[in-house]
C-alpha cells in the first residue's frame, strides 16, 4: 500500500470494490434484443476467482504472460484480473490488428496463455503454434468444453487459489504500441505505475467522485488510455461501464446506457457536432433559427460574463434555446452526461466551447502510453482552452528547449514521476534513447508550459520536416484543423524538402452526398472527386479554414482527393488511430511527384 493508504496493485483495486459494492452494476452489454444487461461486481469477482484458480490449475505464476486477442468486453476485465491476481503479466492485442503483428507479439512477450474471442483467430493460430514456442495453450472465450473459458472457470472452481497482492514495481501489463514503422514495442507498465495514475486522475474530477459514475466504453481497453482512466478507475469508483457494441450503434447505445462521463478523443465529438450542424441545415426553418440562435446567445453570454456583465434579452434567448434545442441534444447523448475526457489530440476550441455551452464540459488531457498514460489534464478544477492542462499529482513536466523553437519558447516535454513506464520489453538500446539519466521519459512532442503552468502542444518533433525555404512545418497540427472542414473527413500533409505542402485529402461523402443532391449532381464519389466543382469547393474551405491560424508557407498549393479513406485495414493507420506516413508516402508517391511536376 502507499503512504496515503490508496492501494497500489490492480488486485485490490478490484477486491475491494468488490467487497464494498457486491450487488453495484459492473458491466453492462447488449443481449439479443438490442438491450443492455449487466453483471454485478459480486458476479465478476466470483468469476475471477475461478479462473484464477483455473490459470494457477495451468501453471501460471509470477511473471508468466497471459493474453488475449478480443475487443472489449466483460471476459476481458475477467481475464486480466485473473492474471493479475497470480502476478503474472496482462498482454493485450487488437481484434482487427494484422495476424503476423499477434505472432510478433505472442513470441516477444513469450505468452503462456492466450485468449481468443471467436474460433477464426482460435483455428488462425493454432495452426501457427509451432511458430511461436512458448505457447502452451489458446481458450476460447466464448461457448463450451475443453478448450473454453468456462470450461477453465469450472475446472477452477473445483480447486480454489487464493491472489497474491502484487507489489507496485511489479510489471501487470505489456502494452505494445503500434508504432508507425517497424514492429511494435512492448511497453512494460508496472501495478504502480497503473494505479498512481488512477488515483491522481480521479482527483482532477470532484464531481465523478461525488456520484456513481457510469461510462459508455468506447475506446479499447489493449491501449492504456482505456485501461487506466476507465477500467481501473472506474473499478476503483464502484462505477458501472456500458460497452459499445460497435461504432455504428454508438448513437444508440449512448441512448440507452445514460453515461455520466465519457472517456473519449476529439473525434467523437467532431462528429456529434458536424452530424447536429448537417441536420439543422438539412431541416432549416425554426429549428435551424432556434439552433442559430442558441450558439450565438451563448457565445455572448459567455463574453459578457468574462467581462462581468450580463445582458437580458441575451439570457433569455438562451435560455429559450437551452430548453427547446440544447436540452434535446443533452438526452440524445443520454441526458445525464456530466462531461467528457479527450485526449489523442487537440479539440477544436469552438467544438469544445459549444458543449461548454450546452452544458457538457470537455476537458483536454495528454498523455502516451509509457506514462500510464497521464500526465497533464484539464479538469473542472482547473482549465485553460488550448491547452492539455496541467501536470497531475506527483507528476513534474520538463521543456527541453535545446529541440525547441527559440521564438515560441518551446522544446521536446519530459516527464517525471511514478507514472513512467519500466522500459521497452526486450529493447534495452531502445529504452535508453528516450529515457534521461535521471529518471524522465523523452516525449517526442514538442511543447511549452504558460505562466500558469498549463501545457501547450506546438507538435511532434518526429514528424515536423522542413520546407525547400527552411521553415518547418509541423503537420499533424494543420491536419487536425483541415479535418475539421465541412467536406473533409481525413487528409495528410506533406512537404519535405520541397517548395511548397500538398494536401491529400479524403472527402466526407456523406455530405458531399447531400451538398451533390442539392445541386443535381451525381453522388458517385469517383465521379464526384473528379468535378473541378467540388475540388473548388473542398480546397477554398480548407485555405479559408487555415488562413487566419498559419503562415502562407504553411497552407497546402495542391491537392490530391481520394476515394479510400486511411482505416487499419489498409494499413494506413495504427491502432490509436495515428496516421501512418510512411505507408501513405509510399501509396501515394506518383500522384505526390507528378504534382510537383505540374
Amino acid at each position: 500500500m502507499s503512504q496515503s493508504n490508496e492501494p497500489d496493485n490492480l488486485t485490490t483495486f478490484l477486491e475491494g470494490s468488490v467487497s464494498k459494492y457486491p450487488d453495484r452494476p459492473l458491466f453492462g452489454t447488449k443481449n439479443s434484443r438490442g438491450e443492455y444487461e449487466w453483471t454485478t461486481y459480486a458476479e465478476v469477482g466470483r468469476r475471477v476467482d475461478n479462473l484464477r484458480a483455473g490459470l494457477a490449475g495451468l501453471g501460471i505464476g509470477k511473471d508468466d504472460a497471459v493474453g488475449i486477442i478480443a475487443n472489449n468486453r466483460t471476459e476481458w476485465a475477467i481475464c486480466a484480473f485473473a492474471s493479475y491476481g497470480l502476478g503474472a503479466r496482462w498482454v493485450p492485442m487488437y481484434e482487427s490488428e494484422l495476424p503476423h503483428v499477434w505472432k510478433y507479439i505472442i513470441t516477444d512477450s513469450s505468452i503462456k496463455i492466450l485468449f481468443v474471442s471467436k474460433p477464426e483467430i482460435f483455428e488462425q493460430l493454432k495452426d501457427s503454434a509451432d511458430d511461436m514456442p512458448t505457447l502452451e495453450k489458446i481458450v476460447l472465450i466464448e461457448g463450451e468444453g475443453e478448450n473454453s473459458m468456462a470450461g477453465l472457470e469450472k475446472e477452477g472452481e473445483k480447486k480454489p487459489t487464493s491472489s497474491i497482492k502484487p507489489g507496485p514495481d511489479d510489471i501487470a501489463v505489456l502494452i505494445y504500441t503500434s508504432g508507425t514503422t517497424g514492429n511494435p514495442k512492448g511497453v512494460l507498465l508496472s501495478h504502480g505505475n497503473l494505479t498512481s495514475n488512477s488515483h491522481a486522475g480521479r482527483k482532477m474530477y470532484p464531481e465523478l467522485m461525488a456520484n456513481t459514475g457510469v461510462s459508455l466504453s468506447i475506446l479499447p481497453w489493449a491501449h492504456s488510455y482505456g485501461q487506466t482512466a476507465e477500467l481501473y478507475t472506474m473499478i476503483y469508483l464502484g462505477g458501472s461501464i456500458g460497452i459499445m457494441e460497435s461504432v455504428k450503434t454508438l448513437a444508440g447505445d449512448i441512448a440507452k446506457v445514460k453515461p455520466t462521463w465519457l472517456i473519449a478523443v476529439p473525434r467523437v465529438f467532431n462528429k456529434i457536432y458536424d452530424g447536429l450542424w448537417s441536420k439543422m441545415n438539412e431541416t432549416g426553418g425554426l429549428p435551424k433559427k432556434l439552433f442559430i440562435m442558441g450558439v450565438e446567445s451563448a457565445k455572448k453570454r459567455r463574453e459578457l460574463a468574462a467581462k462581468g456583465k450580463s445582458d437580458f434579452i441575451t439570457n433569455l434567448k438562451f435560455k429559450i434555446a437551452n430548453k427547446i434545442v440544447f436540452q434535446k441534444i443533452r438526452n440524445g447523448l443520454g441526458g445525464r452526461l456530466m462531461g467528457s475526457m479527450t485526449a489523442s489530440a487537440m479539440m477544436n476550441p469552438e467544438i469544445a466551447l459549444f458543449f461548454f455551452d450546452i452544458g457538457i464540459p470537455l476537458y483536454d488531457c495528454y498523455g502516451m502510453s509509457e506514462t500510464s498514460p497521464a500526465v497533464t489534464m484539464n479538469s473542472s478544477v482547473d482549465y485553460k482552452l488550448g491547452t492539455v492542462g496541467k501536470p497531475i499529482e506527483n507528476v513534474r513536466v520538463v521543456i527541453d528547449t535545446s529541440l525547441g523553437d527559440e521564438k515560441l519558447g518551446d522544446g521536446e516535454i519530459v516527464v517525471y514521476g511514478p507514472n513512467i513506464m519500466k522500459g521497452y520489453h526486450n529493447k534495452p538500446e531502445q529504452t535508453r534513447e528516450v529515457m534521461t539519466e535521471d529518471g524522465g521519459m523523452r516525449t517526442g512532442d514538442r511543447g511549452r508550459l504558460d505562466e500558469d503552468g498549463f501545457l501547450h502542444i506546438t507538435g511532434r518533433i518526429k514528424e515536423q520536416y522542413k520546407l525547400e525555404n527552411g521553415k518547418f512545418v509541423f503537420p499533424s497540427s494543420l491536419e487536425e484543423d483541415i479535418c475539421l472542414v465541412p467536406y473533409v473527413e481525413n487528409a495528410m500533409i506533406y512537404g519535405e524538402g520541397r517548395a511548397y505542402n500538398i494536401c491529400l485529402v479524403i472527402p466526407d461523402f456523406l455530405a458531399l452526398e447531400r451538398y451533390a443532391r442539392n445541386k443535381n449532381l451525381p453522388s458517385d464519389p469517383e465521379k464526384l472527386i473528379e468535378m473541378e466543382e467540388i475540388r473548388d469547393l473542398i480546397s477554398g474551405e480548407i485555405v479559408r479554414a487555415l488562413q487566419d491560424k498559419y503562415g502562407g508557407y504553411e497552407i497546402p498549393k495542391k491537392f490530391i482527393f481520394l476515394t479510400e479513406n486511411f482505416s487499419l485495414e489498409n494499413g494506413t493507420l495504427t491502432q490509436t488511430m495515428k496516421l501512418k506516413r510512411r505507408v501513405v508516402l509510399e501509396r501515394y508517391q506518383g500522384e505526390i511527384d507528378a504534382q510537383y511536376k505540374k
